[in-house]
């Protein structure tokens, strides 16, 4: 029996999301919240649902198993506290759009109320529910890279001084690090899910000489030196439109270990597969010269809109919430969105230190609740 579903926050991500569990057989959209009465209305018109303004109303009003929060506010993620932890009192199941918090305390808060609440608390950490990250996961699983050794992630969108416009939405005017907390859940979350946990950072971070010029508050380029609990080394490079970058356009991740290399390319579109020399099928090392290497696997998924993220993700949220997956295992959870934004203020206390090492916050510990008393 599908879930019923509460959207609250209608600007576009908020009406992606309703399309989504629209299109979802295991959701049941029944209502959608928004202050401004007049987003509301359009969007419970488009589906056929209840409209409401305040998410008391909502709750009190509506038998709902998930809230999906999609409130945007200051770095893109000012508003998502309130609502979130509302819904979590009410005992209701919450997936909240990236990043948690632009707050490190009120993300450590939400995380721990939900755990207290027993409530599956899931973020929208979209970029590893792809077809090319299912197939660098079956290849790790499959001990086809071996002994992780790097993992370089570039994420940026594609731009420069010509596309430059000095004009900047209200959710980030004023905001020196909107780029940092807004744009890095994402990368730091794809780095955490290929490798484990960070356990140290180191940042260097800038923004080019025409942004200065304009009196562009933003520190738009991330430059992220990571060690991770393993052992494996890692860099993460980001811009939000300073520059274009080749490989992948805007989206890049390799992770290269001791039997092997994955790279993926677009988010969506593109995996490859490079295996080291004396690899079966590939070539012999003393086959080969200075500088050559195996050739590689690659797969073309034919997909290159992002957005085909989002119905995935959503997808698996619903269907870990309607399997009653015990939460230390619900994907893409409260609790590793809350990794990344521990990365993210670890980050920005690395650059205002001068590129110290700065070791993250530790997580708060998993808790396994047996089955039987899962809700």
């Amino acid at each position: 029996m599908a879930l019923k579903v509460g959207v609250v926050g209608l600007r576009s991500i908020g009406n992606n999301h309703a399309n989504c569990h629209m299109a979802d057989e295991l959701s049941d959209l029944v209502a959608v919240c928004d202050i401004v009465p007049a987003r509301a209305d359009e969007t419970a018109k488009k589906h056929g649902v209840k409209a409401y303004y305040s998410l008391q109303d909502m709750l009190a009003n509506e038998d709902l198993d998930v809230v999906d929060v999609c409130t945007g506010g200051p770095e893109n993620g000012g508003w998502h506290y309130e609502p979130a932890m509302e819904a979590i009192a009410a005992g209701k199941n919450v997936l909240v759009e990236k990043p948690i918090s632009n707050d490190i305390e009120e993300a450590r808060e939400m995380v721990a109320f939900a755990q207290e609440q027993n409530v599956y608390l899931g973020c929208n950490l979209n970029h590893y529910f792809t077809e090319p990250a299912e197939k660098a996961r079956a290849a790790m699983d499959a001990g086809e890279i071996g002994e992780q050794i790097f993992c370089l992630h570039r994420m940026g969108f594609p731009g420069g001084l010509r596309t430059y416009s000095p004009s900047a939405p209200p959710n980030a005017k004023g905001f020196p690090y909107f780029h940092v907390k807004a744009f890095l859940a994402h990368p730091f979350s794809i780095m955490r899910y290929f490798c484990g946990d960070i356990t140290h950072i180191q940042a260097f971070m800038s923004q080019p000489s025409f942004r200065k010029a304009a009196g562009d508050p933003m520190v738009s380029i991330n430059s992220i030196h990571v060690q991770f609990q393993n052992g494996a080394v890692g860099y993460l490079f980001s811009t939000r439109g300073d520059a274009t970058m080749g490989l992948g356009g805007w989206w890049s991740v390799e992770v290269g270990g001791t039997k092997g290399t994955f790279c993926i390319e677009n988010c969506v579109e593109k995996y490859t597969f490079y295996p080291c020399p004396g690899t079966e099928g590939a070539a012999k090392p003393e086959n080969l010269g200075v500088g050559s290497a195996p050739l590689p696997v690659s797969h073309n998924t034919g997909v290159t809109d992002f957005g085909a993220t989002f119905p995935r993700r959503i997808h698996a949220y619903m269907e870990d919430v309607t399997n009653k997956v015990p939460k230390h295992q619900l994907r893409a959870s409260g609790r590793d969105a809350l990794a990344t934004l521990e990365y993210t203020f670890a980050a920005i206390e690395s650059f205002e230190q001068g590129g110290v090492l700065v070791r993250p916050n530790p997580l708060p510990s998993l808790k396994h609740i047996p089955r039987e008393r899962e809700c």
